[in-house]
């Protein structure tokens, strides 16, 4: 008999997943995982997941496995599941900012928290891949989250209502600190291919981050052209790879998982069209970045990667912070898709950097309500 599991399709700012209630899956992790690959379709050798619901791209095969929360400090638990697309790997090793933006909504939608009949609603939620609090506040009416609206974010077409998304102490959220090695910058040789200065910064999520023109990379480049580069892409994998060992996560570098760290090529603001068509002006971003995810150049950029950019670009002597145009309240991320504005706080203290807070606003919106079909 096939398996039929109650779930929810949802688009969280620019990715989609298949969110679950924990109640309805399996308790044991070997058998949860094989079902979400089967949900979504993985592994595929053709990399376009046609006999599951992920859509060929790491932003788009996604699940999300939402339980009420036991912590004095939230309401939820999100646990975020990043399924590969060709080959059968579920990775836990890091969060996803775009798909959290789904998991206020889903909750109210689920009834695993109250909500007025109409207002304001503030949903707390603890990321349990990365122990950390994120408080999404969205409008609601009649009971239900709000979906239509007038705000737009790029890389995802029209326009919805708007989630402020408010991260806390984003710092250090798989590695010891927020400087994994306490240095804005060090430096890494690869054999054969040269010494390389990086910054290893984990705020919300672990990325290596790398001047492009150090690696003969463009942050211009679209994702198809920079993903068709099989040279600098081997370079990127080996540089991550090595700075993931440099941040904790992993003894050599074939332990180091695909989700985390990220890898990010940045430079500074820059004339480029985005893959929608859009002709960007170096004067409408800070920094401009290509980020590396499961392998793939991401077509926009990851929600946690973008809030890692802008803390970055707040610690002096850091690679992204020599890169980033001074002097503005927000940092406004240039990617693929367009500019994503991020608000950083960050201080110094006697015990070194802090990162107290990362806001950003999504767009969230439920494209499925049902069943899906999960084999025997």
């Amino acid at each position: 008999m096939t398996r039929r599991i109650p779930a929810v399709f949802m688009r969280g700012g620019s990715s989609k997943g298949v969110m679950f209630l924990a109640r309805d899956l399996p308790d044991d992790p070997a058998v949860r995982d094989a079902l979400l690959l089967r949900v979504l379709g993985s592994p595929d050798p053709y990399g376009r997941q046609l006999d599951g619901m992920g859509g060929g791209l790491s932003s788009v095969s996604k699940a999300a496995v939402i339980a009420p929360s036991t912590r004095a400090d939230a309401d939820v638990d999100f646990t975020f599941a990043q399924v590969a697309v060709d080959r059968p790997v579920v990775d836990y090793g890091a969060t996803c900012g775009n798909l959290a933006s789904a998991v206020g909504p889903f909750a109210i939608d689920r009834g695993l928290v109250p909500a007025p009949d109409d207002g304001e609603v503030c949903v707390r939620i603890f990321l349990t891949n990365t122990n950390q609090i994120c408080h999404a506040t969205f409008a609601v009416a009649g009971g239900e989250p709000v979906e239509h609206g007038d705000f737009a974010i790029a890389g995802v077409a029209g326009t919805a209502a708007c989630i402020r998304m408010d991260f806390l102490d984003p710092g250090g959220s798989v590695c010891p600190a927020l400087l994994p090695t306490g240095n804005p910058t060090d430096e890494i040789d690869l054999p054969g291919a040269g010494r390389f200065t990086v910054s290893l910064v984990d705020a919300t999520n672990p990325v290596v981050f790398v001047d492009a023109r150090a690696v003969g990379g463009s942050v211009t480049a679209a994702p198809t052209e920079i993903e068709r580069d099989g040279r600098l892409m081997a370079l990127l994998d080996r540089l991550r790879r090595a700075g993931g060992v440099r941040m904790g996560l992993g003894r050599v570098p074939e332990e180091v998982g695909l989700a985390n760290p990220k890898i990010a090529m940045v430079g500074p603001p820059s004339d480029f069209e985005t893959i929608g068509g859009e002709r960007l002006a170096a004067d409408s971003a800070e920094i401009t970045v290509r980020i590396i995810s499961m392998e793939k150049c991401h077509r926009a950029v990851t929600l946690t990667g973008a809030m890692c950019v802008a803390v970055a670009t707040r610690l002096v002597g850091s690679v992204p912070h020599a890169l980033a145009r001074a002097g503005n309240a927000d940092i406004r991320v240039a990617n693929p898709s367009g500019v994503l504005p991020v608000s950083a706080v960050v201080q110094h203290t006697p015990d070194g950097w802090q990162a107290i807070s990362a806001r950003v606003y999504r767009t969230a919106r439920r494209l499925m309500v049902g069943e899906v079909f999960a084999g025997p």
